[in-house]
């Protein structure tokens, strides 16, 4: 059986190279904060890239998990699904590619970007290649192989902030008259992109690229549900970021837009540690589907994840007074959707931990019933108090969209698939983080000295890990044969 000890092992490797890749990442945000003119120039790049998330989605149809369940269930040539997998999910880019470049102009003008049209363009070359790259990673996976895995990515972000450095900090120093735009944002990324599809190679030769007809209608009715489902989970992501700018004026949206994509890159610490999860936990899961004590796993890495996840929230809470300064001072307004976006991710993760029971008895249908309820209920906030609130109800549009989607996966998924879940323990720790977060939020309003604020709040996180060490880590110890203290 696939062990806790293995999935903390890979999400490990996963992990770190997610960790160091959004530190990195996060260099990029004071860069273009700190450097672009004006919240609008930001924003441009934050609507940009929302769109190209959702397209990614599309592109990609779900093939990722198809992937894995149909390499698990193979009996016989598991390349013929890989093969197969990278053709139809090569032939939907190539295609989506070739149409990009013959219409550029209404596609740029559909967006609202008539002006930088070559914005357009290049990111949505960058994400036809980024589609496809997620095959020959997902293959990697399966593979068990995070060492290359993790080292592709953190190559890629290297690159990345290398090269916006040298756009954005180092030439306006050699060249006084160099123009600092958003533009150079898209290009680097193609390129680096473009990097990373030829060190992919090797994933790409060595066995006989075949195309099986009949596992290809199967894929397909595996994973149309989960396009359904993707497309309305990334909208729960970007829907807001790409409906201010539209139901707003467009540059009271757009400059609303760049607070809040400046301040949600705080708040991703969540996507982080969901996304490294994600990677090691969805082999391990599909690999041990016929195990007996396989629903005993899936209960425990429940429980870990919401504990981890609720450290990292008081983690980022308890020093925000020094994640701050990540942004330029006029982005700072926002911070007071931190929190909520946070709360966002957990749900959401705590979903993607639950989504496994339709996954495996291939009833992906279900998934798409919860995420377009899901996204129904965060478009609607969205419609009715953007123009009231802006980009707070972004934030809390995010929050209810996920709650549902959470609580419907939740109990129909144990009417369908029940799993004994450690409730008890669970509410726990969320009634002990929402008391210590409530402490740190009085304490930032009576206390003037962000040293005091920050040492209090020190002792307030280790109030939490407290519980962690007594009820989980001492009594794990005592059982291996360790003298716990």
């Amino acid at each position: 059986m696939a062990s806790i000890k293995g999935l903390v092992k890979d999400t490990a490797v996963y992990g770190m190279s997610s960790i160091i890749g959004r530190f990195l990442n996060y260099l990029m945000v004071p860069l273009y904060t700190y450097t672009l003119k004006s919240c609008s120039d930001y924003g441009i790049y934050n609507d940009i890239y929302a769109q190209t998330a959702l397209l990614l989605v599309l592109l990609t149809f779900g093939m990722e998990t198809t992937f894995f369940r149909f390499m698990n269930k193979e009996e016989g040539d598991k390349m013929r699904v890989y093969s197969t997998a990278l053709i139809m999910v090569g032939s939907v880019c190539l295609t989506f590619a070739v149409l990009v470049l013959a219409f550029i102009n209404p596609i740029a003008s559909l967006l609202d970007y008539p002006n930088h049209k070559w914005y357009v363009g290049i990111m949505f070359l960058t994400v036809a290649q980024d589609a496809f790259q997620s095959i020959p990673f997902a293959y990697l996976r399966f593979k068990h192989r995070p060492y290359k895995f993790a080292g592709l990515k953190l190559l890629f972000i290297v690159m990345s902030v290398g090269l916006n450095l040298v756009a954005y900090w180092l030439m306006p120093k050699i060249d006084p008259s160099w123009e600092i735009h958003i533009g150079y944002a898209f290009a680097i990324n193609l390129t680096c992109t473009t990097i990373i599809s030829f060190c992919l190679i090797g994933e790409l030769v060595g066995f006989k690229w075949r195309f099986d007809t009949q596992k290809c209608k199967e894929m397909l009715s595996y994973s149309w549900p989960l396009l359904v489902l993707g497309v309305a989970g990334i909208l729960n992501q970007v829907a807001g970021q790409v409906m201010l700018p539209r139901i707003l004026d467009p540059e009271e949206g757009r400059r609303q837009l760049g607070i809040y994509g400046a301040c949600i890159k705080i708040a991703m610490i969540m996507a982080l540690i969901t996304q490294a999860f994600r990677f090691a936990y969805e082999p391990i899961v599909f690999g041990s589907a016929k195990d007996k004590n396989s629903k005993e796993l899936y209960a425990q890495a429940m429980k870990y994840f919401i504990m981890f996840t609720l450290l990292a929230f008081l983690c980022v809470m308890a020093y925000i007074d020094v994640f701050q300064f990540i942004i330029e001072e006029k982005y700072r307004e926002g911070l007071a959707i931190i929190p909520i976006v946070m709360v966002a991710e957990i749900m959401m993760g705590i979903h993607f931990n639950l989504s496994f029971w339709y996954k495996l008895i291939d009833k992906t249908i279900w998934g798409a019933i919860f995420s377009i309820t899901g996204c129904a209920v965060l478009l609607l906030v969205n419609f009715f108090f953007i123009p009231r609130y802006g980009y707070m109800a972004c934030a809390w549009a995010g929050c209810a969209g996920y709650g549902t989607v959470m609580l419907f996966s939740y109990f129909v998924g144990q009417q369908k698939n029940p799993i004994n879940y450690d409730l008890k323990s669970i509410f726990l720790y969320v009634l002990i983080t929402a008391v210590l977060f409530a402490g740190m939020q009085y304490i930032a309003t009576a206390i003037s000295s962000d040293i005091l604020r920050m040492c209090i709040n020190t002792v307030l996180v280790l109030l939490f890990v407290a519980p962690i060490y007594y009820f989980e880590i001492r009594p794990h110890l005592a059982h291996k044969g360790h003298k716990a203290p």
